[in-house]
């Protein structure tokens, strides 16, 4: 996985798939930095959350498992793992289940994983495993995904299967299915709209460009520098009635 918000941050980091090779940014909305609202008992992500990379939920395809199109975007990854990840990170994990979270009527698969290295792998290998050794892990995700987006005015979320987390299969063949989307779209057999598809690795690519032109989109970049102060604002916290 590639790691978009380490665990207990609040900085809404993405892939920015709308631009060439697709850098990690702090997204934005109507001109304002986003951050993810703290629900009680919760502090920022709850997990080392990001993606796979070499998946895509297609907006176009309606998944016939939850009846609803894909959110447009690679498939997100909750590493459930001890230790705290580095933003951009890219961490081997283990699949373990996954998630089906229907949001504002996509469908936003998340996969539950556990980093290959971590302490607790050797014993944690599908869902029922999370469920015996790491108790309320799982209800906790429930919760953080239904209500994250009220704090916005927004509705709370829902799930398909009724919430039910399905088990490590399940998921492998979601993530199959997230990259056969994902190969279609690189080879433009379907239509991407937005999307740069920019790469120095896909064979047979239209988009396939040299290293020396990747190289180049990198050093165009701005130069890093520090921004504005965070908000107090992001340390709320809000309370729900259960």
């Amino acid at each position: 996985m590639v790691v978009e918000m380490p665990r207990w941050t609040n900085a809404k980091m993405e892939i920015a798939t709308e631009e060439p090779l697709n850098p990690i940014k702090h997204d934005t909305k109507k001109g304002k930095l986003r951050y993810v609202a703290n629900i009680f008992p919760h502090k920022g992500y709850i997990w080392n959350y990001g993606a796979l990379p070499q998946t895509w939920e297609d907006p176009n395809h309606t998944d016939n498992l939850t009846g609803c199109c894909g959110d447009n975007d690679p498939i997100d990854v909750c590493e459930i793992g001890s230790k705290v990840r580095s933003f951009g990170e890219i961490v081997q994990v283990k699949v373990l289940g996954v998630l089906g979270l229907i949001d504002e009527g996509e469908t936003d698969w998340k996969i539950i994983a556990i980093s290959a290295d971590d302490p607790e792998a050797q014993k944690i290998h599908d869902i029922d495993d999370v469920k015996k050794h790491k108790p309320g892990y799982l209800e906790a995700t429930i919760d953080w995904f239904q209500l994250y987006k009220v704090p916005d005015g927004k509705p709370e979320n829902h799930f398909a299967f009724n919430g039910e987390f399905k088990n490590k299969d399940f998921a492998v063949e979601i993530v199959k299915s997230t990259h056969e989307h994902w190969k279609a779209l690189l080879h433009k057999k379907v239509d991407g709209g937005a999307i740069k598809c920019t790469n120095i690795l896909v064979s047979g690519s239209p988009f396939c460009c040299s290293e020396e032109d990747a190289r180049s989109i990198v050093q165009s970049a701005p130069a890093f520098m520090n921004g504005d102060p965070v908000s107090p604002e992001v340390d709320s916290w809000y309370f729900f009635p259960k």
